[in-house]
């Protein structure tokens, strides 16, 4: 899953010719899981102009796989990563665990970054499965924990001892400053949640560096379902000046932390932040965009809880309760096209 180019790949050269609807202003970007129920992502595309969706694994971008589809108006061309580049494997980006990683474990990247981690329980069984044994475990041990490793994404960290990411290493993988989750002052747990539903920020900020020549002087950003502000991230790494972000995120344990990152920033711009996507609707946004002109960017990731392969009871595509809220999403965004057609 490389989409329309990542990094490095000199053997793809791509030309999209984007359907006369989709043209902007604004510049729109949205995301979900990339292995949906069948026929999620042709209504995705359907609704946002057909657009053809652009599938990318994040580990091309880090040492975790995050295998993600991304609909976008966006310049394909000159796109850049950012700098410095982040560790691309295991070793690179945890590197005391060279020293207890056994042999027969072959892994270089961490799997797909969850919301929960392995119990205690589940380590000390893995430490007692291999300690029964002087030298390499048999077989079907090896096999036991590794599906357990790559299910939990555990790491060694002693001799016959695996434990689960902690937050901090979690945000490192994904991209977010040290610490980014603690600004809300939440549980681990909380943090574990919240990262496992954030962007990768190197991927997404992949895709937004065509932005950067294009608004010198700063960005107005409408940041739907923003969860813990990979978006806003990604473009102040990017070096792109927030001048007015309307951040839309019903999680308040979310909302502090974003709102903790723009104070820890010093973001010299205007953070309004929203509770509820269902309840903006035309009169607040042009309100809104009256008082600094319109939106430059739309970036929304509704959930994915009825998409995710690992929902196996509710897996209900775009009906269900939670990933309905897509709709809402392209709602909302053709909302802002309409108001801005009107003005222009």
């Amino acid at each position: 899953m490389i989409g329309f180019g990542v990094p490095n790949d000199m053997c793809q050269t791509i030309h999209r010719t984007l359907p006369e609807a989709a043209i902007g202003p604004p510049f729109f970007y949205y995301e979900n899981v990339a292995l949906a129920p069948k026929g999620v992502w042709t209504t995705i595309s359907r609704f946002l102009y057909d657009v053809e969706p652009e599938f990318v694994d994040s580990k091309y971008f880090c040492a975790a796989a995050r295998k993600r589809g991304y609909v976008h108006n966006l310049p394909i061309d000159d796109r850049y990563p950012l700098v410095p580049l982040p560790p691309s494997t295991i070793f690179e980006a945890f590197p005391l665990t060279k020293k207890w990683w056994p042999s027969w474990d072959p892994r270089t990247k961490l799997n797909c970054l969850q919301t929960c981690i392995g119990s205690a329980k589940l380590t000390e069984r893995i430490r007692k499965a291999i300690e029964d044994y002087d030298g390499e475990p048999p077989l079907h041990v090896q096999k036991y924990v590794l599906d357990e490793c790559r299910k939990w994404n555990l790491v060694w960290v002693g001799r016959n001892k695996v434990a689960p990411l902690e937050p901090d290493e979690v945000e490192k993988l994904l991209g977010f400053p040290t610490n980014h989750t603690r600004g809300g002052g939440i549980s681990r747990t909380d943090r574990f949640k919240s990262l496992g539903n954030s962007f990768q920020v190197d991927t997404v900020a992949y895709h937004f560096s065509v932005l950067k020549a294009m608004f010198p002087n700063g960005i107005n950003l409408l940041s739907l379902f923003s969860g813990i502000g990979g978006a806003e991230v990604a473009l102040h790494r990017l070096g792109i000046p927030l001048k007015n972000v309307v951040s839309v995120e019903i999680s308040e344990v979310n909302r502090n932390i974003v709102r903790c990152w723009w104070e820890q920033t010093n973001q010299r711009g205007n953070l309004i932040d929203l509770g509820d996507v269902q309840q903006l609707n035309g009169d607040r946004l042009e309100e809104l965009m009256s008082t600094f002109g319109g939106f430059d960017l739309v970036v929304g990731g509704s959930p994915c809880n009825n998409l995710a392969g690992s929902n196996r009871l509710h897996r209900d595509g775009l009906e269900g309760k939670e990933s309905s809220l897509f709709y809402d999403y392209f709602r909302i965004l053709d909302l802002v096209k309409c108001i801005m057609n009107k003005t222009q």
